[in-house]
């Protein structure tokens, strides 16, 4: 295993937000095993019903780091943040296709070494 620190941060907003906490323990399940890491705990996940700040959060801890997802459900499109962070090597493009599957009218990302600086790593 490469010593890295790989950080992929993801901002977009969706047609098809998921609300499910169920369903995105699941993909957050399915996510750690499409990009080849071992979960350590987890996923945990939630629903917050706060008028203004409805949504899913889940966190998962892999065994070279974590994944964070926020989902906001109120507005449409919906908004979704994922951060996934390893110290091992990461295929960006297998989590921006996992993304695809929100329905994303807007995505952005940055991918960064964070390995001695913020490095952005082109995609």
């Amino acid at each position: 295993m490469a010593n890295r620190h790989l950080h992929l941060i993801i901002r977009a907003e969706t047609r098809n937000t998921p609300s499910d906490p169920n369903w995105v323990h699941g993909w957050l399940t399915q996510m750690v095993t499409d990009i080849g890491m071992k979960i350590l705990q987890g996923p945990i996940t939630t629903y917050l019903d706060v008028p203004g700040n409805r949504g899913v959060t889940g966190v998962v801890i892999i065994e070279t780091s974590h994944i964070a997802l926020h989902v906001w459900d109120e507005s449409d499109p919906g908004l979704l943040q994922l951060d996934v962070y390893t110290c091992s090597d990461l295929d960006p493009n297998v989590v921006l296709d996992k993304i695809r599957e929100f329905d994303p009218v807007k995505l952005e990302y940055k991918y960064l070494d964070r390995e001695t600086c913020l490095t952005e790593i082109p995609v």
